[in-house]
C-alpha cells in the first residue's frame, strides 16, 4: 500500500512538472510572435502577429517598466489589499467582493466571447512569463495572475466607480452593524473635497478650420496622480495600431489614438450611482426584504479575507448581503441601503478594447451604444475632419417623480432603474459650427459656445456638472485659436493665465485701498499684486503670494451663502468683508515668510518637481535635487495642471498630480503627434528613462511620437523579444 501511494505521489509530481513545462513552452512560443522596440525615451512599441500576441507583449513590457504598479492595481481590484497593507484595508477588499466574488469573476470570464478570453489569457500569460523570466522580482501578494482578473478591473479611469462608495460606511455596517444618520456622511458616497486638488482631465477637439493644415486636432490631457499611466504603442497584424496611455495592468490603450481617430476621457459628474433603502426583516429565520406586495429573500453569503499583521497572515470572515438592486453597503437610520453602480465587466472590456481599433465616426458612434463607460465623458476627433463630444455614456433611466440625488425607497418598484438612456438621448455634440469642443470636467453647456447643448433640454441628473475655472479658461483661449499647429496647440494648452484670480486678487487690492485700518508693511506686496497680469511663471513673485493667499482663504474664509466652486472664490474677492481679506492676506504673508524668509520669493523656488525613487508612495526632501515648475494648480484655472502641496517635513510644495501623460494629435493623410510624460517611462531609478523627461516636462518640451514603423525603427534604442532582453 505504501509503495502504491509513493508511486501515485511521484506520478502527481511528474504531472505537475510536465504541466508547468508545457505552460512555459507555450509562453516561449507566443513570445516569438512578439517584438518590442524601445525608442530613445524608452517608450515600448509592441508588435504582435495577433491581437493576443500584442497584448502578451504589452503586459510583459508594462511589468518591465513597473511591475509594482501592475501588481498593486490588481491587489486592490481583486480585494486583496489587506494582504499587502494590513487590517485597515479590509474594507476596501470587502467592498470589492461585495460587487464581484471570485466565483462571479470566473463565471464572467467563462461567459466572454472567445476573442476576449484570448486577450485575457494573453494578459495573464504576459505577466506570468515576465515573472518566470525575472525570478529576482518578488511579488508582494500576486505570484500568479489569472485570466479572470480583468473582470475586476474593467474600468480604466482615475478611480473606478466603486471608489465612490465609502469604505467607512461599509466598515460601520459589516463590522459594527452601526446605523448612521444621513447628515453624518451625506449620501453615503465619497465626493471631491472642494479644498483639495481637482482631479480629472482636459480634452479639446479642434476642427480643420482652426488648424494650419486643415486637419482636425485633439488634445489628450489627463490630470491624474503622477506615474498613474505609462505611454505605450501596441500593434498587431489584425488591425490594432493604438498609441497612448494605458492604466497599469490593463490591456487596452485608455486615452489615445490610432491612425484614423483619437479619444480622450474626462471625468464626469453625471449621476449614474443610486442608493436604495431596503425594508429588511427576519421571517421564519430568514432575512427578507419588501418589494411591492411581496417579500423577497435577501441573498446571504460570506467571504473570508486575509490581512497582514506584522509577519503573520490572519483571516476574517464577513457576511455579504444583496438584494436585486445590488449589495448592501451601509445603514441609514436603521435601514439597510444598497448602492447600485454599473457593473458589467464583459461589455466594459469589450467597449474599451474595440474602441482602439475603430476607423470611422460611424464605427465609434456604434461602439458607444454598448454604454458601459460610466464615469467618463469622451472628446473625439478623426481623420475625416469630424469632432464630437459625449457627456457620459452609461446613464440609467429613472422615474422623474423621485429625487435620486438622495436615497430612494427600494421597496417601491417604481424607483427601479428602467434600462439605460440611449446615446441619442444623452448630451452629445457633433461638428459644432464654432469648430471646437472643450471639456475640463465642467458643464457641457459651455463646451462649444452658443452651439453647446441647452440645459433645459435634459434631466438634471444628466449634467449636474458645474462650470469651473478651467472651463472658463478653455473657452477664452479656444475663441482666439486659428492656424494651429501641434506646437501652437501645446502653447494653447499651457496658457499661463489663471482666471480664478480675476476677482480674488483685485478684491484684495481694493480692500487694502479702501480700508482705513490696514498694515502699511503690506503695501510693497500689494503693489506687486496690483501690477500682476494673473499669469503664472517660475519667476513670478505675485504667483507665490496668490497661491498662499488663495490657499489660506479656501481654508479660513467664511462662506455664509454656502457657495461652491467658482462662485465661492469670486465671493472671497467681491463679497467678503474687507477686514477678512486683509486679515487672511497678512496671515498668508507671515506663513510665506516663515517658510522662505521673505514674501519676495519667486514661484519656482516654491513649486517643484521631484522624483527620488520608484516607490508608489513617494517621499520628498527640500535638501535634495528638484526642478522649478512654472505651472499652477487646476483649482486656479490652470489648463496645464500641476497639483502640488507641502509634504511631510517640507516647506516647498511638490507636484504629485495633474499633467502626467499629455499628447497633441493631428489627423490627416498620416497621423502626427507629440507627447510628454511626467518624469519618465520607467519606475526603476537605475533606468535611463526614470527621469529623462523631467526637465522637458517642466519646460513643456514635448517629444515627437514615433507612430509609423519606419519612424520607430529609426529611433530604436533596443529591439528584443519578451524574455530575451539583453
Amino acid at each position: 500500500m505504501k509503495k502504491l501511494l509513493f508511486l501515485l505521489f511521484i506520478s502527481f509530481l511528474y504531472s505537475c512538472q510536465s504541466k508547468a513545462t508545457d505552460e512555459v513552452s507555450q509562453w516561449e512560443a507566443q513570445a516569438e510572435n512578439v517584438t518590442i522596440i524601445r525608442d530613445d525615451f524608452g517608450v515600448p512599441h509592441i508588435y504582435g502577429k495577433t491581437d493576443a500576441d500584442a497584448v502578451f507583449g504589452l503586459l510583459y513590457a508594462q511589468c518591465e517598466d513597473d511591475f509594482a504598479r501592475v501588481e498593486r492595481n490588481y491587489v486592490w481590484a481583486t480585494g486583496r489589499l489587506a494582504e499587502m497593507e494590513g487590517e485597515d484595508a479590509l474594507y476596501s477588499d470587502l467592498r470589492a467582493r461585495l460587487y464581484m466574488t471570485v466565483e462571479e469573476a470566473k463565471a464572467a470570464y467563462d461567459a466572454s466571447p472567445k476573442w476576449l478570453q484570448e486577450l485575457c489569457d494573453a494578459y495573464a500569460d504576459g505577466i506570468n512569463y515576465y515573472l518566470h523570466t525575472h525570478p529576482e522580482v518578488q511579488p508582494k501578494v500576486l505570484t500568479r495572475f489569472e485570466p479572470w482578473f480583468p473582470m475586476f478591473f474593467s474600468e480604466g479611469s482615475i478611480g473606478g466607480d466603486i471608489e465612490s462608495i465609502s469604505t467607512r460606511r461599509v466598515k460601520s455596517f459589516y463590522e459594527n452593524d452601526q446605523s448612521l444618520a444621513l447628515t453624518e456622511f451625506g449620501d453615503g458616497l465619497t465626493h471631491p473635497d472642494p479644498y483639495e486638488e481637482p482631479k480629472g482631465s482636459n480634452g479639446f477637439a479642434i476642427a480643420g478650420e482652426h488648424t494650419a493644415s486643415g486637419d482636425a486636432m485633439l488634445l489628450i490631457n489627463p490630470h491624474t496622480s503622477f506615474y498613474f499611466r505609462p505611454e505605450v504603442h501596441v500593434v498587431s497584424e489584425e488591425g490594432l495600431n493604438a498609441y497612448g496611455a494605458v492604466t497599469w495592468g490593463q490591456f487596452f490603450v485608455y486615452q489615445g489614438f490610432n491612425e484614423r481617430m483619437g479619444w480622450m476621457h474626462t471625468s464626469t459628474a453625471v449621476d449614474f450611482i443610486d442608493e436604495f433603502v431596503e425594508e429588511v426583516s427576519e421571517v421564519d429565520g430568514k432575512l427578507k426584504y419588501k418589494y411591492g406586495e411581496e417579500m423577497r429573500d435577501v441573498e446571504v453569503s460570506e467571504v473570508t479575507l486575509k490581512y497582514k499583521e506584522g509577519n503573520e497572515m490572519k483571516e476574517r470572515t464577513f457576511p455579504m448581503y444583496r438584494t436585486h438592486h445590488g449589495p448592501v453597503t451601509h445603514k441609514l437610520d436603521d435601514k439597510w441601503v444598497v448602492t447600485k453602480i454599473n457593473w458589467d465587466p464583459v461589455n466594459a472590456l469589450t467597449q474599451s478594447y474595440t474602441r482602439t481599433k475603430l476607423k470611422t465616426n460611424e464605427e465609434f458612434r456604434k461602439m458607444m451604444d454598448i454604454r458601459t463607460n460610466s464615469s467618463n465623458n469622451t472628446v473625439y476627433a478623426d481623420a475625416d475632419g469630424n469632432i464630437a463630444y459625449y457627456h457620459g455614456n452609461f446613464i440609467p433611466k429613472r422615474d422623474p417623480q423621485f429625487d435620486y440625488s438622495k436615497p430612494v425607497d427600494g421597496s417601491n418598484p417604481a424607483t427601479d432603474w428602467q434600462g439605460k438612456h440611449t446615446v441619442d438621448e444623452v448630451i452629445t455634440i457633433f461638428n459644432p459650427a464654432n469648430g471646437w469642443i472643450q471639456n475640463c470636467n465642467s458643464t457641457p453647456f459651455t463646451a462649444a459656445l452658443e452651439f453647446s447643448p441647452k440645459k433645459e433640454d435634459y434631466p438634471v441628473y444628466m449634467a449636474p456638472d458645474e462650470e469651473n475655472f478651467r472651463g472658463v479658461h478653455a473657452v477664452k483661449v479656444l475663441k482666439e485659436a486659428k492656424n494651429l499647429t501641434l506646437d501652437g496647440l501645446i502653447e494653447l494648452a499651457y496658457d499661463p493665465y489663471l482666471p480664478a484670480f480675476e476677482k480674488l486678487i483685485p478684491g484684495l487690492v481694493e480692500a487694502y485701498d479702501k480700508s482705513a485700518n490696514k498694515n502699511p508693511d503690506l503695501k510693497p506686496a500689494i503693489e506687486v499684486l496690483r501690477n500682476w497680469d494673473l499669469r503664472t511663471s517660475k519667476e513670478s513673485v505675485a504667483m507665490s503670494m496668490a497661491y498662499y493667499y488663495g490657499s489660506l482663504y479656501s481654508r479660513m474664509g467664511k462662506n455664509p451663502e454656502r457657495l461652491s466652486g467658482n462662485e465661492r472664490v469670486d465671493y472671497y474677492g467681491t463679497g467678503s468683508p474687507y477686514s477678512e481679506r486683509l486679515e487672511i492676506f497678512e496671515a498668508s504673508i507671515k506663513e510665506l515668510e516663515a517658510d522662505f524668509g521673505t514674501w519676495n520669493t519667486p514661484w519656482g523656488e516654491i513649486n517643484r518637481f521631484q522624483r527620488l525613487n520608484g516607490d508608489i508612495d513617494l517621499k520628498y526632501d527640500d535638501n535634495k535635487e528638484s526642478i522649478a515648475i512654472g505651472m499652477a494648480s487646476a483649482r486656479w484655472g490652470a489648463l496645464a495642471s500641476f497639483g502640488a502641496s507641502k509634504k511631510a517635513g517640507t516647506n516647498r510644495i511638490y507636484g504629485s498630480s495633474g499633467n502626467s501623460f499629455v499628447a497633441v494629435v493631428e489627423f490627416g493623410d498620416k497621423v502626427k503627434a507629440k507627447s510628454i510624460l511626467a518624469g519618465g517611462q520607467s519606475g526603476d531609478p537605475a533606468s535611463p528613462h526614470f527621469y529623462d523627461q523631467a526637465q522637458r516636462y517642466a519646460d513643456a518640451e514635448f517629444k515627437d511620437v514615433a507612430y509609423y514603423k519606419e519612424d520607430v525603427e529609426a529611433r530604436a534604442a533596443e529591439t528584443y523579444k519578451p524574455g530575451k532582453r539583453k
